[in-house]
């Protein structure tokens, strides 16, 4: 559980390239949107491991995604119906479930059609957050926090110090 985010603390704060950082998150975030329970989610997370980036950076805005997805799916339900409805688009998504195992991606779902078309859509933006975050952290944040007093004697606490060092050997 520790490592992924020992592991992103770590290169948030070591020269890193950013952009792996920053496109782990982007990707991560796609993922959470999505439904877990299709064939597509699989081959897309499958996908994100022959990727050169961060993987706890993935984990992390996985999760944060999948918080996210509950509050936002009345908004994809939206707009994957406007996808699917789509009249110059229906005759091929027809065609695409007469093809075996296509229906396993559940892509004429409108919650995950409508996920991965967002997922999609943010990928940019949010790759961009994610880098002037990775900016702000390095370059104020991360200096600013090992200069703090209180989280001088938080580390001192045994556990916090078997985390820290943990954090320091990985």
């Amino acid at each position: 559980m520790f490592k992924p985010l020992a592991k992103l603390l770590k290169a948030l704060s070591s020269n890193r390239d950013p952009g792996a950082i920053a496109c782990a998150f982007a990707l991560g975030m796609l993922l959470g949107f999505m439904p877990k329970d299709n064939v597509l989610w699989y081959i897309l997370f499958i996908f994100m491991f022959f990727l050169r980036i961060q993987r706890g950076a993935l984990v992390l805005a996985m999760l944060l995604g999948s918080l996210l997805a509950p509050a936002l799916d009345p908004y994809f339900d939206r707009i994957g119906y406007y996808i699917l409805d789509y009249p110059s688009l229906r005759s091929t998504f027809i065609r695409l479930l007469d093809i075996p195992f296509v229906s396993f991606t559940k892509f004429n779902n409108t919650i995950v059609m409508g996920s991965l078309a967002v997922g999609i859509a943010a990928c940019i933006p949010f790759y961009l957050v994610a880098r002037l975050f990775i900016f702000v952290w390095r370059h104020y944040i991360g200096n600013l926090m090992r200069k703090f007093k209180f989280l001088q004697m938080i580390k001192q606490v045994p556990l916090v110090e078997k985390i820290t060092d943990f954090i320091e050997e990985a």
